[in-house]
């Protein structure tokens, strides 16, 4: 049951961070109304040119490899520190918006602590 709630969990997750990506590049969904502070940061994000199509890039890619069992270490690892810097721009600038962010970073550590085993051949000492 566990398994299958994660799979869910990380299929919205995933589609969602795809659709996310791909937005910053087709602008099909409206920007939601923000306060000044964080409008102009978001204004100065897409005015520098490139920092929208990399998150986009890792978005779109993390979020398909999310989506898949096999991949999902990867994916989680991918999208943790697009997760982090979407909870620290709520809770900063716009903290009435906070909780989608926190249910994000929820799922993405989930899935990381599901797959900790692949992980931890990296840290093993080797001798």
């Amino acid at each position: 049951m566990k398994k299958k709630v994660l799979f869910g969990t990380s299929a919205l997750f995933g589609l969602m961070m795809i659709n996310s990506g791909f937005n910053k590049f087709f602008n099909y969904m409206p920007i939601p109304e923000m306060n000044e502070q964080a409008g102009s940061l978001m204004m100065a994000f897409a005015e520098s040119g490139w920092i929208f199509p990399l998150i986009a890039i890792i978005e779109i890619i993390g979020g398909a490899l999310f989506i898949t069992n096999r991949f999902r270490a990867l994916g989680a690892i991918m999208m943790l520190p697009i997760t982090v810097g979407i909870l620290l721009f709520h809770a900063v600038l716009d903290p009435s918006t906070v909780v989608l962010s926190i249910i994000l970073i929820a799922i993405n550590i989930w899935a990381i602590i599901e797959n900790i085993d692949k992980y931890l051949p990296m840290i093993k000492d080797k001798a």
